[in-house]
């Protein structure tokens, strides 16, 4: 059975509350689970102890046991010193879609044509 740590999302709507668990892969996003972990309130400042709650003594215990994380809970826990922070590569990021580059160039375009008519 192939364990994940992830978030089960609680909560109604617009005011997510989401559990950590430990579940089977092929399960359900907020299907059965082995075991809940902690808790995570996205509402919460950034800055607020009860924003993630986790048993880090049972979360160690499923990675030991080989668990996998998702991105967002290997997150948390380079957060929270228990794994080694990782380099992660998004060169797209940052880059603006399609539409807005060109919009982009239609107003760069236009741009110069009024600079050359001011020129004239």
């Amino acid at each position: 059975m192939a364990i994940k740590l992830r978030l089960a999302r609680g909560g109604s709507k617009k005011r997510p509350f989401y559990r950590i668990v430990a579940a089977d892969s092929r399960m359900p996003r907020d299907g059965r689970f082995v075991e809940k972990l902690g808790t995570y309130n996205p509402l919460l400042p950034k800055d607020s102890e009860e924003r993630v709650k986790m048993d880090m003594e049972r979360v160690q215990y499923w990675l030991d046991q080989g668990a996998q994380v998702t991105d967002r809970i290997a997150r948390m826990l380079e957060a929270a010193g228990v794994r080694e922070k990782t380099e992660r590569n998004n060169p797209k990021k940052g880059t603006p879609g399609k539409k807005a580059q060109e919009r982009a160039e239609e107003k760069a375009a236009k741009a110069a044509k009024a600079a050359d008519a001011d020129a004239e």
